[in-house]
């Protein structure tokens, strides 16, 4: 049985490599994960080009959705990245929150927090920061942020609730998150949920996304939404790696939907504690 450490040090050490790929190779495999698809094209992101602040050089094509474009991010806003990776979402959130606000990215592999450090000294950019730590101890006081933010990082974490937590612990009252996720409708064939590959690649971590929203009702957060929901088709070549051929006809006839979803939250504005039990 792998434990939850040796699933975070897989995902560390995964991470790590690709933040030395150039972005093609992320974009031609799972979530960046390095099973590369022969059918070449972006099996989860969205294309971020398009959106002020983007930065060619942060964008590592890892991501599963725009949540900074549905974050309702406002001038002089303290935002939090989860999971920031080369620094593309917080520099499209500065873009948002401008010289008066303030962006924090937090990302547990060192290799990205270098690249996002030297990103952001390309930029000249006084007001975006990047902290090493666990989004599960996130290194930020409570009540610090306006705004947070994650693309395609929470279903990489084995405890999703512990996220949660902090999430609530760190956003001021009042304040909200927009985060994009994978999730599932249905089972996953046990290879793929047991296959390290995959879980780096976002897909065997995710759970079922009523359970998903469950976590986030769980710790006291209102006004849950979803901003936007799409399918995830896992090609063909990418499947014969972990399944035999009968396998995967079976997986495809179950009709386990595998899903990006952009849900927003807000923390009550009356909230004083960190989570719907605290003040019993």
């Amino acid at each position: 049985m792998t434990t939850d450490n040796q699933l975070k040090e897989m995902v560390k050490q995964k991470y790590s490599e690709i933040a030395l790929q150039e972005k093609e190779a992320n974009q031609a495999s799972c979530c960046g994960s390095g099973c590369c698809s022969t059918e070449v094209y972006n099996i989860m992101s969205d294309d971020y080009s398009t959106l002020e602040g983007y930065n060619p050089d942060a964008d590592l094509g890892l991501g599963c959705g725009l949540p900074t474009q549905f974050a309702r991010i406002q001038k002089g806003n303290t935002v939090i990245d989860l999971g920031s990776g080369a620094g593309n979402d917080c520099f499209i959130a500065r873009q948002e929150t401008g010289e008066a606000g303030k962006v924090i990215g937090i990302d547990f592999t060192p290799a990205m927090i270098e690249k996002a450090r030297a990103n952001a000294e390309k930029l000249q950019f006084n007001n975006v920061e990047f902290r090493q730590g666990d989004i599960e101890h996130m290194p930020v006081s409570a009540n610090t942020a306006d705004v947070i933010v994650s693309n395609c990082v929470l279903n990489l974490v084995p405890n999703k609730d512990g996220v949660f937590k902090e999430i609530f612990r760190v956003l001021k009252p009042g304040g909200h998150f927009s985060i994009s996720d994978i999730v599932l409708d249905g089972s996953l064939p046990p290879k793929i949920q047991a296959a390290a590959e995959m879980y780096a690649g976002c897909v065997s971590g995710a759970i079922q996304k009523q359970d998903y929203l469950a976590l986030i009702t769980n710790n006291g957060f209102i006004n849950i939404t979803i901003q936007k929901e799409k399918v995830i088709d896992i090609p063909g070549d990418i499947l014969a790696q972990y399944l035999t051929m009968d396998e995967i006809a079976q997986f495809k006839a179950s009709h386990t939907g595998i899903y990006s979803i952009t849900v927003y939250a807000e923390k009550p504005a009356a909230a004083s504690c960190c989570g719907p039990d605290c003040c019993k």
